[in-house]
């Protein structure tokens, strides 16, 4: 966060772009790990950090890996859950209500756009 107050500083006004700012939500990680995932010291941005970086000068916060991860999580689950499901509208449906909720939450808590989008 120095460096980005730094930069407002020096540059006023300057557009910042964060790339690999995903929080890497924890329980997504936990949820692919125990249905036969391995992703082992997984850790991402603390999302108070990027609501104070959305604050800022910063106009655009990259947050795909999180996407990705609950996507995963969900559809690993669903497929492990009912391994003889092969109806991607029975894993993809799941998959996707959970990565709409979580880009829901992420616009109004951690990035600050409720009422923008």
């Amino acid at each position: 966060m120095d460096i980005l107050h730094e930069i407002e500083t020096r540059l006023p006004g300057f557009p910042i772009v964060l790339h690999g700012s995903s929080s890497i939500p924890q329980d997504y990680v936990e949820m692919i790990n125990n249905y036969g995932g391995d992703m082992k010291a997984a850790i991402g941005i603390p999302e108070h950090q990027l609501r104070e970086a959305a604050k800022s000068a910063v106009c655009k916060i990259n947050i795909d890996s999180d996407g990705r991860l609950v996507m995963t999580g969900v559809i690993r689950k669903v497929l492990t859950e009912k391994p003889a499901e092969f109806d991607p509208r029975k894993y993809l449906g799941p998959a996707r209500e959970a990565l709409k909720e979580m880009y829901k939450r992420k616009n109004v808590e951690v990035l600050g756009c409720n009422d923008k989008c």
